[in-house]
């Protein structure tokens, strides 16, 4: 199987699976619940779904287990997405080219799609398709990853330095938190589905996702300055417009290309043990940096 016809067939899986878990609109409160569904199903990259199937590749885990992992996790990036466009946040009117859900909507029922998506992705991860032993450890590293030393304390130093200037230190620290530790938590919740990784194998998991996580975030910096809207499905320049610290900004945009290449080689260098068994998790190192939107 190609790299294109395994993500088209995991795409398809995680859209089934998100179909599954979420509540249907004719479910009361209808309202509530097309707004979830039109945040969430038909678009996005699913890049930490795609990493969540990747990683349970290498411990054999079931597809259903994997299923249910990808669409809590895609879920709660749904969620930190419908927050961060609000007007109290970034007040952003597009996402993944199309209105965003408080502008779709309403201010009060997007924040209420948020508060809910991220309740409906414990329950994904709660189903009886997981052993209850697994179902604690990835309620745990989904629960870490999505608070406040993981992506909502990253978002809270986001918005704290707005017009501020941040070290290249600092501003590390803020990306390895609010995008860093949701893909992090994909590649381990992936491969805590399957069979226990020994501790070598998390470390070397750990240390690709870290490099992935960082290359992302600065790929999405360089995008903000080098794309259009319509190509990125969000408004472009919005960052420099806000007065957002960005790797393009402290470093430079050649620098932020070298650091995406650097980084790119460092997460196939951790999944280098592995062997064969990783060429997933490689090939999404190569669709993060390589990426165009």
């Amino acid at each position: 199987m190609t790299f294109e016809q395994w993500t088209r067939s995991v795409l398809e899986r995680v859209e089934s699976a998100l179909e599954h878990y979420l509540p249907t609109e004719a479910t009361e409160p209808a309202k509530l619940h097309e707004a979830m569904r039109y945040a969430v199903l038909g678009g996005g990259k699913r890049v930490r779904p795609l990493l969540c199937h990747a990683a349970g590749e290498l411990t054999g885990a079931r597809a259903e287990c994997l299923d249910a992992a990808a669409a809590a996790l895609e879920m709660i990036h749904v969620y930190s997405l419908v927050h961060d466009d609000m007007p109290c946040m970034d007040d952003d009117a597009l996402r993944r080219g199309k209105p965003t859900v408080h502008v779709k909507y309403d201010e009060a029922t997007a924040l209420l799609v948020g508060d809910a998506l991220q309740s409906q992705a414990f329950v994904a991860l709660t189903s009886d398709v997981l052993a209850p032993a697994q179902q604690a450890s990835l309620v745990r590293e989904l629960a870490l990853a999505s608070g406040s030393i993981g992506m909502c304390g990253g978002q809270a130093i986001d918005l704290a330095s707005v017009g501020h200037t941040l070290t290249r230190t600092q501003l590390e620290t803020m990306h390895r938190m609010k995008t860093g530790a949701l893909l992090r938590a994909a590649v381990r919740m992936g491969a805590l589905a399957g069979e226990t990784p020994d501790a070598d194998a998390m470390r070397s998991l750990d240390a690709y996702s870290a490099a992935v996580g960082l290359a992302f975030q600065v790929v999405d910096d360089i995008l903000d300055v080098t794309t259009d809207s319509a190509t990125l499905g969000k408004t472009a320049g919005k960052d420099a417009k806000d007065g957002k610290p960005t790797y393009v900004s402290i470093i430079g945009l050649e620098a932020s290309r070298a650091l995406a290449a650097q980084l790119r080689s460092d997460a196939h260098a951790a999944i280098a043990p592995f062997g064969a068994r990783a060429q997933r998790l490689a090939e999404l190192a190569d669709l993060v940096v390589n990426r165009v939107s």
